[in-house]
């Protein structure tokens, strides 16, 4: 399929969306006016306003993009509101799309954010406002979700959060899928060098020049900033958009999937909003990836529900044209059991159930995974080449290759000589998964710095297996403490951390646990190179002895939390 086939396919999907609406088209549309506002500092953004015949006063819908390729479709949703009773405003970021000024991603868009909505607070036709928008059109909006003048109302933000570094590093690897994607298509230039040969270039810290043409300080600034406390995010604009959800007073919408990249920074924006913005927001995570498209395989998904255009139009009429305010909350949808549920607490109220690493054979290809700790001291190895990196199949965090993001079948234990598996017995009964999954390993490396990754799993009974979740850890960042780096001396015994997105999940009386325990996860993630320092300056590689240690004093296990 072509692109511009893919966008007919999308144009004529959320169509399809309005029409099955409850509130159907009522009034005619004036002629779209497209205007060139002035910002404070005299740039001028092309801003597109569509309005209902009459002279109102309207409730009026904001969305702020930087994709000018999208335009069709934010028409369509210009066209839809408009016929139902709402103005609609679409404005284009500073160098992109018609608008004035230099394309420089996030900085400008809180100052620019807030100039727009001063302007449109300020017109006597808009009663009341709503912001909307999914990914950076979600960022446009929180980027000054905290100074909204007094007609903004609500927001409703998807697929985003405020805590950039999460969705930027996990343990100092990279999120290479989605952030070094995004920045060759979003360059400001046309970039035609192969995606995962730039991946895999390096040093990669030369890669824009060498590869792209031109230097992009704004993507060095990601790949070298592999600490939290690291200045770029402590200071400036993403230090300022961490801390705007606990300055806002409006009611929120923050839709997330299990599968969306930006997901863990959701959950901690959530976690970070005002007391007063939460009596009547919402949190809503369903099974699908960054497009809403369903991406869970092997079980029912009959009510995912996942027609976003409706759910935000309905937000929107209630809140603006209603004037009624939801209960706040946190809905998730439970994978296996295909639910909805309602939690009013975060983090998520549970149990815990141990499994512990074991070198006691399963099957020809697979060790066990038992409830009991193992009484014996043992260990296994495995050999990490960073140039033969297990490719990414089955993931949370991914966005160029999103034909490999969701929970997907997963090949046979043994498939590989670097990925060790883990099987449990069959379970008795049930088994309610809610929260974060935790693994601790005991290892050691020839190596001074090196990752580990590790995938939760679910075996049904006919031995299909499915995943559930995923993680990457390092030497470097083994306590799970992103703030600063630690050293390691090779071959000595260390435990690292791994911890995992949240999740919902109903494990089946009769399946079985499998965990899967590698070195890479690539292009998720950047490939360790078996160096220490600074991911994107290392300019060689190196093959290492990996060791996993279990038994007495090393009990590596998986942690799992149980729904109460």
């Amino acid at each position: 399929m072509d692109e511009n086939d893919w966008l007919e396919g999308i144009q004529q999907y959320i169509k399809q969306q309005y029409a099955s609406l409850e509130v159907k088209p009522k009034v005619d549309l004036q002629d779209p006016e497209e205007i060139m506002l002035a910002m404070d500092d005299g740039v001028r953004l092309r801003t597109v306003v569509y309005k209902p015949l009459g002279n109102g006063p309207f409730p009026a819908i904001l969305t702020r993009t930087c994709y000018p390729g999208m335009e069709s479709i934010v028409r369509i949703q210009s066209e839809e509101y408009c016929k139902r009773g709402f103005m609609f405003v679409y404005q284009f970021c500073r160098g992109t799309g018609g608008s004035e000024g230099n394309w420089k991603p996030n900085v400008n868009e809180r100052n620019d954010g807030k100039n727009t909505l001063d302007w449109l607070n300020s017109l006597n036709e808009v009663e009341s406002i709503g912001y909307i928008g999914n990914s950076y059109l979600a960022l446009t909006g929180w980027a000054a979700a905290d100074i909204v003048p007094e007609k903004v109302k609500t927001m409703y933000l998807t697929h985003y959060g405020t805590d950039r570094f999460t969705s930027a590093y996990k343990n100092g690897m990279f999120r290479q899928d989605v952030l070094t994607s995004w920045a060759m298509d979003n360059a400001g230039f046309p970039v035609k060098a192969d995606y995962i040969e730039s991946a895999k270039y390096r040093p990669h810290i030369k890669v824009d020049e060498e590869m792209w043409g031109a230097r992009l300080d704004w993507y060095r600034s990601w790949i070298t900033s592999t600490n939290r406390d690291d200045s770029y995010w402590r200071e400036g604009f993403w230090k300022v958009l961490a801390d705007i959800p606990k300055k806002v007073t409006i009611p929120i919408y923050i839709g997330g999937g299990w599968y969306d990249h930006h997901l863990g920074s959701a959950f901690k924006t959530w976690q970070n909003l005002s007391q007063k913005a939460k009596e009547h927001s919402v949190f809503r995570i369903g099974a699908w990836n960054h497009g809403f498209m369903p991406c869970v395989q092997g079980v029912e998904s009959e009510n995912l529900e996942n027609a976003d255009e409706v759910n935000a139009f309905n937000w929107f009429y209630n809140f603006l044209v209603q004037k009624d305010l939801p209960d706040g909350g946190v809905k998730i949808y439970k994978i296996g059991a295909d639910l909805w549920q309602s939690k009013r607490e975060y983090p998520f109220q549970n149990d815990q159930v141990e499994y512990f690493f074991s070198t006691d054979k399963c099957d020809e290809d697979a060790y066990m995974l038992q409830r009991k700790a193992p009484d014996k001291k043992d260990q296994l190895h495995y050999i990490y080449d960073p140039d033969q990196p297990v490719l990414s199949h089955g993931a949370e965090s991914m966005m160029r290759t999103m034909n490999e993001v969701g929970s997907l079948p997963q090949p046979e234990c043994g498939w590989r000589d670097d990925v060790l598996s883990f099987v449990s017995p069959p379970l008795e009964t049930d088994l309610e998964i809610l929260g974060e999954i935790k693994l601790q390993l005991y290892v050691s490396s020839e190596a001074k710095d090196t990752a580990f990754t590790a995938k939760v799993m679910e075996i049904h009974e006919d031995g299909r297996t499915y995943n559930i979740r995923g993680s990457i850890g390092t030497l470097a960042y083994r306590k799970n403490d992103e703030s600063s780096r630690l050293a390691y001396e090779p071959g000595d015994i260390v435990e690292v951390h791994l911890d995992m997105w949240d999740i919902s999940w109903r494990l089946k009386a009769g399946s079985r646990l499998r965990v899967d325990i590698s070195s890479s996860d690539f292009p998720q993630y950047s490939i360790h190179s078996n160096h220490e320092g600074i991911w994107s300056l290392q300019e060689s590689t190196k093959t290492v002895n990996q060791t996993l240690y279990f038994g007495d004093d090393y009990k590596s296990r998986l942690i799992l939390p149980i729904e109460r």
